[in-house]
This record gives C-alpha cells, sequence and structure tokens, in this order.
C-alpha cells in the first residue's frame, strides 16, 4: 500500500524536525561559549568542558590557542544553529506558493544556506588543520571528531549544492517571469 501523504504534510513534519534539531543545536553552541567563558575564568573546568573534551592541555600550552580552538568549535556550532534557524523561517513563510515556488524569498534564503554552509566547512578545515598542527607541537588534543569540527568536505560539497540550486532558482525566476509577462 502506498501512502499518499500531502506536500503540506510533509513540510509540517520537516519543520517539526528542523525545529527538534536548531534546538539541539542551540544548546550545543550555547554550552561552547559558556563552558569557554568558564574555562578561562576557573581553568579547572576545562577537564570536564561540554562533552567531556578536555582542553587541559592545550590551555596549559597557550591560552591564545586555546581561545582560538574554542573560538573556532563555536563559530561552527552558531553557524549550524543559524543554518536551521534559516531553514525554520522558511518553513514557517507563509508566502511560499508551491505553485509558482521560484520566488525571491527563496533564492535569498538558498544563497544565504550556500554562504553559512561554506563558512561551517572552512571553519570546521580550519579548525581541524589548526588542532592537528598543534598535536605536532606535542599539546594533547582530543580526536577532531569530538571537538565538533569533523566533516568539513560535506559541508563545503552541501555549500556548492546549493549554490547551484539557487541559480537554478534564479533561472527559474526569470522564466517564472517571462511566463507572467506573455500572458
Amino acid at each position: 500500500m502506498i501512502l499518499n501523504i500531502s506536500t503540506r504534510t510533509v513540510l509540517l513534519l520537516l519543520l517539526i524536525l528542523t525545529w527538534i534539531i536548531f534546538v539541539g543545536l542551540c544548546i550545543d553552541a550555547g554550552a561552547f561559549l559558556v563552558n569557554a567563558f568558564f574555562a578561562i575564568a576557573k581553568p579547572a573546568v576545562v577537564k570536564i568542558l561540554y562533552h567531556e573534551v578536555d582542553l587541559s592541555g592545550l590551555l596549559k600550552y597557550d591560552r591564545g590557542h586555546f581561545f582560538a580552538l574554542v573560538l573556532s568549535m563555536a563559530i561552527v556550532a552558531v553557524t549550524k544553529a543559524i543554518i536551521f534557524y534559516q531553514l525554520i523561517k522558511m518553513l514557517h513563510n507563509k508566502k511560499i506558493d508551491l505553485s509558482q515556488p521560484f520566488s525571491p524569498e527563496l533564492r535569498h534564503l538558498t544563497f544565504n544556506l550556500s554562504y553559512l554552509s561554506l563558512l561551517v566547512g572552512c571553519f570546521s578545515s580550519g579548525g581541524t588543520r589548526y588542532a592537528k598542527w598543534l598535536e605536532k607541537k606535542g599539546v594533547e588534543i582530543p580526536d577532531v571528531q569530538d571537538l565538533h569540527l569533523g566533516g568539513a568536505d560535506v559541508w563545503i560539497f552541501m555549500a556548492v549544492i546549493l549554490y547551484v540550486i539557487a541559480l537554478i532558482f534564479k533561472r527559474g525566476m526569470e522564466i517564472q517571469s517571462e511566463n507572467d509577462l506573455t500572458v
């Protein structure tokens, strides 16, 4: 038996899922930021940072390097949350007309998601390289996956795909407006 689910129902389910992910990412980003401030103020808590990421060796090595790595982790976490916030805005937008899907709002949103995904990919890649560079200097650094900096290539790939989709939306808008003028 094939389920007959309407597009509106699918969009509603996606909205609920997006909200759940957004809340989780906000908690993740907030925890990184709060723990970073606690770690700078009270270095003893560095061993019990969020997700039990132990950066105490890095803090002992140099506070500047500690701050730079934690900042890169926080930027990645905050940008991921912003991406899902943008998706929530899109799914809440009542201006989305499924009979004419090529709208300036969706094109603009798709370009923004592309740029934000590229930002996540760049900071993930930079943070990963920075952590590996510090590791070569003899600093104890947890695994890159524990630092939430892995997957840079996936984010950059997603940015490219979203950029192409945004260009398709742009061309679709041009065709749509040409068709409106000929009617």
